[in-house]
This record gives C-alpha cells, sequence and structure tokens, in this order.
C-alpha cells in the first residue's frame, strides 16, 4: 500500500535551535473542527513542544485556527493536545528527557493516509557558536554550488 502524505506544517525554527537526534510518528488526538482546519493548512508549530502528565504525552503550544464555519464547536486554537504514542515509547522518550536534559519538540505536522500525524523529535539544544557554524556551512555550500554553476 503506498503511503500518501500531505505536508501540513514545518518547524524550521526546530531545526535552527536544536539538533534533532531522534524521530518518532505520533498520532494527534483533535475534535472535528480542529481536523478541518489542520486540514486547510492554518496550524503553526514554531513555539510548540512536548511534555508528559500522567504517563501520556502532549503537544502544548501548537496553534490550530479556529475553523471558520464551526461556530460553537471550535476549540481552544492553543489546548494542550494529546499524542497517540504506546506507553513504552512515551516512558522512553520521558526517561531520556530527565537523564539527560533533552527536550521534545514537534517538527512537521502531515496528513497521511487520511490521519494526522505529528513528527516528534528529541532534541538537544544548540549553543550560539552552534548556531552560527551552521549558518557558515550552509552560506559555503551555497557559494559552491552558484560558483559551480556559472563554470558549467
Amino acid at each position: 500500500m503506498a503511503e500518501n502524505i500531505q505536508v501540513i506544517a514545518r518547524n524550521k525554527k526546530a531545526y535552527h535551535d536544536y539538533f534533532v537526534l531522534e524521530t518518532l510518528e505520533a498520532g494527534l488526538a483533535l475534535f472535528g473542527t480542529e481536523i478541518k482546519s489542520v486540514r486547510a493548512g492554518r496550524v503553526n508549530l514554531k513555539d510548540a513542544f512536548c511534555s508528559v502528565d500522567d504517563g501520556e504525552m502532549y503537544v502544548i503550544g501548537m496553534h490550530i485556527s479556529p475553523y471558520e464555519q464551526g461556530n460553537r464547536f471550535n476549540r481552544d486554537p492553543l489546548r494542550k493536545k494529546k499524542l497517540l504514542l504506546h506507553k513504552r515509547e512515551i516512558m522512553k522518550l520521558f526517561g531520556e528527557v530527565q537523564q539527560q536534559g533533552l527536550s521534545i519538540i514537534p517538527l512537521e505536522l502531515y496528513i497521511k493516509n487520511g490521519r494526522a500525524k505529528l513528527q516528534i523529535g528529541l532534541c538537544k539544544g544548540k549553543k550560539l557558536y552552534d548556531k552560527r557554524a551552521t549558518e557558515a556551512k550552509k552560506t559555503a555550500r551555497r557559494t559552491m554550488e552558484r560558483e559551480f554553476k556559472e563554470r558549467y
């Protein structure tokens, strides 16, 4: 069966501020008007993060705009949304966050075979000099590609 993936939102800031050590796919528990808003692409992951409460993982700070035709069925755009993961996956991530001081950050929201999925990453924060080094590498790569394109 071919996977039908439609990317809705990417968290570019996460790749700028963190080293992504490991990624994991999680389902999202959403209400009807929220999924309609997601399908319309009205989602912002910029300042979102994940946390564990009572053995369940939630994404906090993910903004899903209210659905235009949703009237009274609309939910709070910034409410914490439950992630659908196996208990052992949650405990593994929670243990690594506690021991190593890592963060769990949402990287990408997409629709896969009709279901909303969130790609989360186990991330380590970058220092200022790491960000500068990354930027320098990008600039050097762009310059080399530009030079190559001009010559050939």
